[in-house]
Formats: structure tokens, sequence, C-alpha cells
């Protein structure tokens, strides 16, 4: 498993609590420090079954101060996965990446299904 973070995100931080209190192995990659590319976001995108939308960091500092509530729905999936892989900030936190599955952000009950 794939573990992206952004160390100081508590959300990130109860998250890997969780995955080291079941054992689970994983690697661990800091989002800023090495961002996701262009064509992991978009391999992840696809497997996820999720909206684009879902990616994005909608409380982050980065996506208020560039408008991109109100620019994301006129921008084509290509140009909001090029955006995204622009800045590792602008993604949402934590994702699990697995061989079958991508979990955007934290919710216990959904990486229980997934970490065993």
């Amino acid at each position: 498993m794939l573990f992206i973070e952004y160390p100081k995100c508590t959300t990130c931080q109860k998250a890997k609590k969780w995955l080291d209190g079941r054992g689970a192995r994983y690697t661990d990659r800091h989002i800023k420090e090495d961002a996701p590319t262009y064509e992991e976001l978009k391999g992840w995108y696809e497997r996820s079954g999720l909206p684009l939308k879902r990616f994005f960091n909608t409380s982050g500092l980065l996506y208020k101060s560039m408008g991109l509530k109100e620019k994301l729905p006129v921008m084509s999936e290509e140009e909001q996965l090029r955006l995204l892989a622009s800045d590792g900030m602008l993604v949402k936190r934590p994702l699990l990446v697995t061989e079958d599955r991508v979990l955007v952000g934290f919710r216990e009950a959904e990486w229980e299904s997934v970490v065993r």
C-alpha cells in the first residue's frame, strides 16, 4: 500500500496512527516533497470511481486563494488533473493506494474494508 500524507495534517496523523495500530505495511510518501504526477493522479482517479472534485483539497489555503471553487466546473478533466499535479497541496489527503483501491481522505469504515 502507498500512504500519501502531509505530516502536519491532523487527519493524516490520525490515519497513520490508525494504520500503525493495525500493523499495516505501507510506503509513506510526503505529498509536498514528492507530489503525485499527472500519470499517477490520472490512474488513481480512474481506479477510484470517484468524481475528480473529490481529489481536490477544498479546505486548503491554496485551493481558496486560487478561486478554484468557481474555476473547476468549467475546466476539463485534463486541465484539472494537470492542476492537481502542479502542487501536492491541492490534493486531498491522506490518500491510500492499494493494488485495486484508491481511498481519498480518511473515513475509518471505508479504510476498514481495505486494511485487514
